[in-house]
Order: C-alpha cells, then sequence, then structure tokens
C-alpha cells in the first residue's frame, strides 16, 4: 500500500504540536515489532520527539493529535484526562434513525484480541451523544460526540441502538454496494461487486482543545475521498 507524505497530513503545525488528518488503513502506533509503517514512524522521521496524544482505529480516518516535546504531551494528556478535548465523529450508519442528543450510557469492556463487548458489570464507564445530521432512504448521516474515549466506543454504542455503522462487520454492519442505491445498475459478466467504502464510514470530523495553557483551537479534518464518494452517491441515488 501507498503512503501519503506525512507533510501532506498536517491540519496545523507550530513549534509545539501538530495536527494531523490520518488516513484510513494507516495504525496509530507500533502494534508489534516490524510490521507495517504506522503514523508514529512517519511523523517520527519529521520531528524527533514527537508522541502520539491518542489514538484512532486503523480504518477511522480523521484529526489527530501529535506533541512535539514532553511538554505538550504532558498539556494535552491532561486534558484527554479530564475530558477537556471535544472530539466529533461522523459516520454512516444502515438504516433510517431518528437520533436527537441521544446520549449513550453503557459501559465497555476490552475482552482481548481488539474486541469490545457491552458489561455492565465489569465494563468501564463509557458515553457518547449521537445526532442525526441527514437522513437517506437507507441510511443515516449521524454526529458522534465521545465523552469518554474507550476502545471502538462509537462503533459498539451505535450497534447497542441497532445502528450499526455501515461496513463495521465486527459489529454487525453491512457495506453499501452501489448496485442497493442504484436503480437498473448492472453490472458486467464475472464481475465481482466491491462495496462503495472498503471500509467502516467513520470519520474524526473535529477536535477542539487548548494548545497552549490560554488558546483553545478547534481543528477540522475534510472527507477522505471514500468517505467524500459515498456521501456524494448518496445525495445522488438514495435521498
Amino acid at each position: 500500500m501507498k503512503y501519503p507524505k506525512f507533510e501532506d497530513l498536517i491540519l496545523f503545525e507550530n513549534k509545539n504540536l501538530i495536527v494531523v488528518n490520518k488516513p484510513a488503513f494507516l495504525s496509530s502506533l507500533d502494534d508489534r515489532e516490524g510490521g507495517e509503517i504506522n503514523l508514529l514512524r512517519l511523523v517520527r522521521q519529521y520531528a524527533d520527539d514527537a508522541q502520539i496524544c491518542h489514538r484512532l482505529d486503523k480504518e477511522t480516518s480523521g484529526a489527530l493529535i501529535i506533541a512535539k516535546n514532553p511538554e505538550t504531551y504532558r498539556l494535552v494528556s491532561m486534558q484527554f484526562e479530564h475530558r477537556k478535548v471535544k472530539k466529533v465523529y461522523y459516520a454512516i450508519i444502515n438504516g433510517t434513525h431518528v437520533f436527537e442528543d441521544l446520549h449513550v450510557n453503557l459501559p465497555i469492556l476490552n475482552i482481548g484480541n481488539k474486541n469490545v463487548a457491552i458489561n455492565r458489570q465489569e465494563g468501564k464507564p463509557a458515553e457518547t451523544i449521537f445526532n442525526s445530521i441527514k437522513y437517506y432512504k437507507h441510511y443515516t448521516l449521524v454526529e458522534c460526540r465521545p465523552i469518554t474515549g474507550r476502545m471502538h466506543q462509537i462503533r459498539i454504542h451505535l450497534a447497542s441502538q441497532n445502528a450499526c455503522i455501515a461496513g463495521d462487520e465486527m459489529y454487525g454492519g453491512k457495506p453499501i454496494f452501489l448496485s442497493e442505491i442504484k436503480r437498473a445498475y448492472r453490472l458486467g459478466k464475472e464481475q465481482e461487486e466491491l462495496p462503495i467504502m472498503k471500509r467502516f464510514a467513520l470519520h474524526a470530523k473535529q477536535i477542539s482543545f487548548r494548545i497552549d495553557e490560554n488558546t483553545e483551537m478547534t481543528f477540522e479534518a475534510p472527507y477522505p475521498k471514500d468517505f467524500a464518494t459515498l456521501i456524494k452517491l448518496l445525495d445522488k441515488f438514495d435521498s
């Protein structure tokens, strides 16, 4: 797989930190020794002491904060710890769902092997607020605001509402095929149809935090090509 140049991912940079728009299919950190290229390795070639302040799932694209020095890493980490970082994700979910400030408060247990489950007895507290932004015939564009930062939190909280993220097969989501939304769509003989998006439809759209003791800033990460294409096709064929 061809990886972008690190410089092309940068949304904001000053002497202390960098905010990037992480591409999908790029891990945030080293999962194991050797292995494939990841964001941490890319950024270390650019800034030696850089540390990644939080993670996004490998398939999730969007806004991610990187500290260039230990002081800034501490400043950002404390904001995460005290839930002062505001994050906004956009997801496309299977089905039509009307969410108006839906507050999902369900504890999440990490059951290992990169898997989580809702577990009211042993899970850690997890909260997300959902708002529907746009309705299609068969799908909904949803804004997700996680208050806590558990692994796979948005994905499993949506699945708990029978509103799985399109393409998120781990939690019951179905991929979106053009043949399902476009009338009279014909595949050539012997052709196998691929989903419009080759991953689950989740993008970290916005992040707000204090970049120093006094300045709070908000950063927007534009949709990557696959997400933008899916929205365009839904607008055209499923609205």
